[in-house]
């Protein structure tokens, strides 16, 4: 039995309690967000470091990582400091999309040493393996594709985005319609042109049964991707969007069918007044199933802080009940991002999950941002660092911005507000 199947029958099982006991709720409110399929919990068995987490109604915003090599540069020591680097600042999952050498071995690696769920994007390889063959992408064949599906899923992954709800009938909205940025997802990008060169429908749309089988065998998680996201404002909330979210709802319903976990995957480029009514689209449309959201970004202008423009539109998102954020690093649409990139992507995305959970009533994290109050008003700086997103980075601006050790900070010094007051109302 798939772990959706055991929830559906009533039965709690380890992986149930650990997310309960983390998240601060009760087993049986995972059992049942897992039956209903507002809940995912990526847990592939072969993945043996894993320490799972919930992702959906009920519980924290999570946030997801995307490490991987590219053609330019391909260390898998650099990819795995990465990894090091996600878990340390608190990620709570991490897709490897590497496309340089060596994937299978990356990904191997990755596996090994993560203790957060890993994803990937099986079609990356099977576009780069049909590549290396000496054909073009466009003449990948079907097996092509679910052989590297099932690959990944014996490897150990525990959720994979597959791009399912791209049909013919979307890229005729697409033809029809016309965009700015086209195609931004790489995997939509490979899968339009096989279609499109091959005059045939999406092989993971027509043999959604097949891949079906593969998850419940491998316990996979399927992440249902938006081939069609818009990749600027211009064309968010369009036809061909709205179109393949109403083809993934159909599939989310397939999927609960036969016990395999899904969540899907939503918009990237957003402006602001529309991200409340994506969220309400698919949560509508998906029934209920955990949003997995990249950013949103909600203005195309800052390239070198798109990080700071996805924790904006991130922010919005999760509050009005998106699930899982995908990080975006300062390097996006710039270059393939560094370590120091991948820590600022991550404690962005951190700090938007968190005040999203704090506008949704989270209780531990409302406790954390009383904590950090008293401690304000104590001024205990060694309290402050240790509840600090990053406290690494509040402990280096704390030594290197005050020239002698105080109670009170450079900013102010003796004008310190919170102590002047607490010094009157004590003398009264």
């Amino acid at each position: 039995m798939t772990l959706m199947e055991k929830a559906k029958a009533g039965k709690f099982t380890a992986v149930m309690e650990k997310v309960a006991r983390d998240e601060g709720v009760s087993v049986e409110l995972i059992r049942k967000g897992l039956a209903e399929g507002t809940i995912v919990i990526p847990c592939n068995p072969r993945h043996k470091k894993l320490e799972p987490r919930g992702i959906g109604e009920g519980l924290s915003v999570k946030i997801n990582a995307n490490i991987g090599t590219s053609e330019e540069y391909s260390d898998i020591d650099v990819e795995l400091e990465k990894l090091t680097t996600v878990i340390k600042n608190g990620g709570d999952a991490v897709m490897d999309l590497s496309t340089g050498n060596k994937i299978s071995e990356t990904r191997q690696a990755v596996i090994e040493n993560s203790t957060i769920p890993v994803g990937t994007v099986p079609i990356y390889q099977a576009g780069v393996e049909t590549l290396q063959s000496g054909r073009a992408i466009v003449d990948m064949t079907v097996d092509d594709i679910f052989k590297a599906i099932e690959a990944q899923a014996g490897s150990g992954v525990d959720f994979i985005t597959v791009h399912c709800g791209l049909t013919r009938e979307g890229i005729e909205h697409l033809r029809k319609e016309g965009r700015v940025t086209d195609v931004v997802s790489r995997g939509g990008s490979f899968l339009t042109g096989w279609m499109l060169h091959n005059e045939q429908e999406n092989p993971l749309y027509e043999q959604y049964d097949r891949l079906l089988e593969i998850a419940r065998q491998y316990e996979l998680t399927l992440s249902l991707g938006d081939g069609l996201r818009p990749g600027s404002l211009a064309d968010a909330t369009d036809r061909g969007q709205i179109h393949e979210l109403l083809v993934l709802g159909e599939l989310v319903d397939r999927a609960r069918e036969v016990g395999v976990q899904t969540m899907v995957e939503g918009p990237g480029h957003v402006p602001y007044d529309q991200i409340e009514v994506n969220i309400k689209l698919e949560k509508e449309l998906c029934k209920g199933a955990p949003f997995y959201v990249l950013g949103p970004l909600v203005t195309d202008i800052a390239p070198g802080y798109d990080h700071i423009v996805a924790a904006i539109g991130g922010t919005k998102a999760a509050a009005a009940g998106a699930d899982f954020l995908c990080y975006v690093t300062p390097a996006e649409h710039l270059g393939l991002p560094t370590i120091s990139d991948v820590k600022e992507g991550v404690i962005a995305s951190k700090i938007a999950a968190h005040a999203a959970d704090l506008a949704r009533g989270n209780k531990k994290a409302l406790k954390r941002n009383k904590e950090m109050a008293v401690a304000r008003k104590a001024l205990d700086w060694e309290k402050q660092i240790k509840l600090a997103i990053d406290p690494e980075k509040a402990r280096k601006f704390r030594k290197e911005h005050n020239t002698e050790e105080r109670d009170v900070c450079a900013m102010c010094g003796q004008f310190c507000a919170m102590k002047i007051t607490e010094e009157v109302l004590r003398k009264k």
